[in-house]
């Protein structure tokens, strides 16, 4: 069983930077692909970026690509998704996830673990 344990969120401006970090325990973290999720009030859960398990291959929702890097320290079991430039429409509650298969990186429901979510806000 793997627990996931999500930090980092805040209120920002526009233009800021927030880096969201992903704790993991209770598994061998190096077994999963890692990603990163956003949901916004009324809206479905989304996908917002995704690593392989040794950080070879990433993968991003085009909205945030070249603004959001995902990151993992397999040595500290932790992933991260650094977030530049921030826009109001970032505003969610951003959740990690844990999967064993990168061919299943967009869809929540491939998806084994999860945070608990850190909310993130940019104001404008």
């Amino acid at each position: 069983q793997v627990q996931l344990v999500d930090s980092g969120g805040g209120l920002v401006q526009a233009g800021g930077s927030l880096r969201l970090s992903c704790a993991a325990s209770g598994g061998t973290f190096s077994n999963y692909v890692m990603g990163w999720f956003r949901q916004a009030p009324g809206k479905e859960r989304e996908f917002v970026a995704a690593i392989s398990w040794s950080g070879a291959n990433t993968d991003y929702l085009l909205s945030v690509k070249g603004r959001f890097t995902i990151s993992r320290d397999n040595a500290k079991n932790t992933v991260y998704l650094q977030m530049n430039s921030l826009k109001p429409e970032d505003t969610a509650v951003y959740y990690c996830a844990a999967t064993r298969a990168y061919s299943g990186r967009y869809r929540p429901e491939s998806y084994d673990y999860w945070g608990q979510g850190t909310q993130v806000t940019v104001s404008s």
